[in-house]
């Protein structure tokens, strides 16, 4: 796969030509180029410390001893986490003296990819501008490296999950007590990566019993890591076997999560931050964001407790953004991304477990019967492999003139709000392909509409 660039991080197939996938020299120019950019920031500041982090992968080891060499070489030093979370990391950097954190994921793509996410001292993702930045100066030879008493060291740190379950379970919000009585027991699908580690670390702070499958980390996943209905047969029929409360899985850096019930039926990803937000919301009076492709249903939650819902392009940087401009107390992604900010500014799968718990203290109710509480509605996502960045362009600006009638949002791709669905076409941030999001009251108006856009922009294209 062509090297992505853009603001969720770097990201590529394992080996090939430098440029074109991702290969040990790309990672050498990308951690010098964010080195520059971490001293640009700091001009002041000679002691220079970040901290880096991976997920399961089999190539995860090599790029980190890469990674942590090339910082080192910059002058810089590093806490290395080893195998981690996304997530964690961000509120490591948050919570310690790093000046930046790099997480080595491809995130929810197969095992053949892997990436870099970039963070900045606050645990966030890289602001767009220094993500342009970040891009021009990965693409220079202009590194100036240090001289040998000046390179950087590396320290190992093995308790950095330890110390974010800590802070989790000491969230104010939290009934710990309340939950721990609850006495449930959980499948959990951990994806063989980072989940393997911190799920149980937080399940047995919290008295939960629990079954983990593919819990092995050997640098392969048992099936395609993206936590969707299709790839989870397997902790469906765990939880079915173990008579299990309900089940959990997340994808391989944990900053994704979904919920299945006690029948082994899939909540569906868009309802992690409904589930999350209503806990949230019952307990502080406040606004939510999330993305444009997310599901009305967390923009019915809020508009229930008579706050206000917005928002924004699809990026957990947007979503931040976002937050921070409109005091937002909780808010993320409907791809199983729940943000709570009194922890730190990032999805984070640990706290949404978390959250979950609790609200399930207030229902009181088993799981099959939680959804039914909220907005009912249905989704269809479509891929199209559609390589051409222009082609793409003129396809999306045909179809907003096509429905103009409508208004659509042209903020990332576009979205069109129809009378009985809307329907979201934009670029993914991580594959060379075009997403369609549509959502309905029902699963046939949200396939024919998706069907239908999906026709229009082959048309167009063609």
């Amino acid at each position: 796969m062509t090297l992505i660039k853009n603001i969720s991080g770097f990201r590529g197939t394992i080996g090939g030509n430098n440029l074109e996938n991702l290969t040990p020299a790309d990672i050498v120019t990308s951690i010098s180029a964010f080195s520059r950019l971490i001293k640009e920031n700091n001009p002041n500041s000679s002691n220079l410390t970040v901290m880096t982090g991976r997920d399961g992968r089999k190539s995860g080891k090599m790029i980190q001893s890469i990674v942590n060499s090339t910082f080192n070489s910059m002058g810089i030093n590093v806490i290395d986490a080893g195998l981690s979370t996304t997530p964690t990391i961000c509120w490591g950097v948050l919570n310690n003296d790093s000046v930046g954190g790099l997480m080595i994921t491809a995130s929810h793509n197969p095992e053949e990819y892997n990436g870099l996410k970039f963070f900045n001292s606050e645990g966030e993702f890289l602001s767009r501008e220094h993500v342009s930045k970040l891009i021009e100066y990965s693409e220079s030879k202009d590194h100036i490296f240090s001289s040998n008493e000046s390179l950087g060291s590396i320290m190992e740190y093995e308790r950095l999950i330890d110390d974010h379950v800590d802070a989790i379970l000491n969230l104010k919000i939290l009934p710990v007590k309340e939950i721990k009585d609850l006495n449930l027991s959980v499948s959990a699908d951990a994806i063989n990566s980072g989940g393997s580690i911190a799920i149980p670390k937080l399940l047995d702070r919290l008295n939960i019993k629990y079954n983990i499958i593919n819990s092995e980390i050997k640098g392969v996943f048992n099936h395609m890591p993206e936590p969707l209905a299709e790839n989870l047969t397997d902790l469906s029929e765990s939880i079915k076997v173990n008579k299990s409360d309900f089940g959990i899985a997340v994808d391989p850096d944990v900053d994704r999560l979904v919920f299945f019930d006690e029948n082994g039926i899939i909540l569906g990803e868009e309802y992690t931050q409904v589930f999350c937000s209503d806990f949230v919301l019952s307990k502080n009076k406040g606004d939510t964001v999330s993305t444009l492709s997310s599901s009305n249903a967390l923009k019915d939650l809020t508009i229930s407790y008579g706050q206000k819902y917005y928002s924004t392009p699809v990026g957990e940087m947007n979503v931040v953004k976002k937050m921070k401009e409109v005091s937002s107390i909780v808010g993320g992604e409907g791809g199983g991304g729940i943000i709570y900010p009194e922890l730190h500014y990032g999805r984070d799968a640990l706290v949404g477990i978390a959250l979950f718990l609790a609200l399930l203290v207030d229902k009181k109710c088993k799981v099959s019967k939680l959804k039914g509480q909220y907005s009912e509605y249905f989704m269809k996502k479509i891929k199209i492999t559609l390589e051409d960045s222009n082609l793409i362009d003129r396809s999306f600006k045909v179809i907003a003139e096509n429905y103009s009638e409508l208004s659509p949002n042209t903020e990332d791709g576009v979205r069109i709000d129809f009378e009985d669905a809307w329907v979201h076409m934009r670029k993914s941030n991580t594959e060379p392909i075009i997403r369609i999001f549509a959502e309905a009251n029902s699963q046939d108006i949200a396939d024919s509409y998706a069907l239908k856009i999906e026709k229009e922009i082959k048309s167009i294209s063609a």
